[in-house]
């Protein structure tokens, strides 16, 4: 067996995490060295003690880690081991870093550029406009999108860097076999082809509610900025700033009104300087002092994109409407809901209509 079977095995064994992982493969030189120390070694490491010398020589982790290689094999499933060169670098020297990272995809976990772009799941329209707009104007630099596949900015933001041909990766809080939430399928999907779905997580890990912080550190970790868009004063987009702050990440805000709530959160980043104010790409390009590469050509998909005879219906409605909800389409289609939800997710991703809060749609101005 290699070095990631031992480190799969590793991850697999109750009441050791990534801290204490690093420290046992610090003291035996290997993942496979851990499995090969006596009771009485493991016991001699600082922090491990009886209890955790017992789950390593007790429990079943080598045959789940035979497992666990099986449904890597059968489901197209890569994993990167710490030690190994692939391993994101941006990650690695963080003491919580994973042990092992599981993904799906194409996506280069070294890339040149990359941003974590963060907010609220219930966003304004102002909030995913600014979002969207945010994206195509890094547009020369084609960075790699980071998010958290949630409802709202996060899940605007892996869409924007769809329709843009950027890599976009999906931090998940589960195991490959699940999907959370499970409306994002279609752009999962799609991400793969250019990008990833990650996770420190083992297959058939469940979506619980613990992990959600755990997996906000990668997000942080593994961008050169993060950018929060828009964000009430707690939750998730504030833990994951946190994380940001203490890896000693540029982390940007977008700021709002006064007393909007949507903004409260990246108001109070900015004025409590735990935040940089964003109103624009060229603020972040500017900050992180890119380099200017080939500007690359950006064919505007809404001019050029060829559409069905139920397509053009539908985008008929909508420039009569501006927006229009779910229900109202139906209707005025006579599309069933699933036909008519598929139909909207394959023009977002020719760039031709975005999704609003509320189930809501318009189409994108050319």
């Amino acid at each position: 067996m290699n070095e990631l079977f031992y480190a799969v095995a590793l991850t697999l064994i109750p009441k050791v995490g990534p801290v204490t992982a690093r420290n046992l493969l610090s003291y035996t030189g290997s993942a496979e060295g851990v499995f090969r120390s006596s009771r009485r070694a493991l016991n001699k490491i600082p922090g491990i003690g009886p209890q955790i010398s017992n789950y390593i020589l007790s429990s079943d982790a080598l045959n789940l880690a035979e497992a666990e290689l099986r449904h890597m094999e059968r489901h197209s499933i890569q994993a990167v081991f710490c030690l190994d060169p692939d391993y994101p670098a941006r990650l690695k020297h963080y003491p919580d870093s994973p042990l092992v990272l599981f993904f799906k995809g194409n996506a280069d976990l070294n890339p040149a550029n990359s941003v974590s772009i963060i907010g609220t799941r219930k966003p304004s329209p102002q909030g995913l406009a600014f979002c969207e707009e945010l994206i195509f104007g890094l547009n020369a630099y084609a960075p790699t999108i980071i998010s958290g596949m949630a409802y709202g900015i996060d899940i605007c933001a892996h869409r924007a860097a769809l329709r843009m041909g950027f890599p976009t990766i999906g931090i998940l809080a589960h195991g490959l076999e699940h999907l959370y939430p499970a409306a994002h399928k279609a752009t999962a999907d799609r991400m793969l082809e250019g990008g990833a779905l990650l996770t420190e997580y083992p297959f058939s890990t469940m979506p619980e509610k613990e992990h959600f912080p755990l997996r906000n550190r990668i997000v942080a970790a593994l961008c050169d900025a993060l950018v929060v868009v828009e964000t009430g004063v707690e939750g998730g987009s504030m833990i994951t700033v946190q994380f940001a702050n203490d890896y000693n990440k540029d982390v940007f805000a977008a700021p709002g009104r006064a007393r909007d709530p949507h903004a409260a959160g990246c108001n109070l980043l900015i004025k409590t300087h735990r935040a940089g104010l964003l109103e624009s790409a060229q603020d972040l390009i500017d900050a992180l002092n890119w380099e200017q590469p080939h500007q690359k050509k950006v064919i505007q998909q809404q001019l050029f994109v060829e559409l069905s005879a139920e397509e053009k219906k539908l985008v008929d409605l909508l420039r009569q409407k501006e927006e229009a909800g779910m229900d109202l389409l139906s209707v005025q289609t006579a599309m069933a809901p699933s036909q008519l939800a598929a139909m909207l997710l394959d023009l977002e991703f020719k760039g031709v209509v975005k999704s609003l809060p509320g189930k809501r749609f318009a189409l994108i101005s050319a």
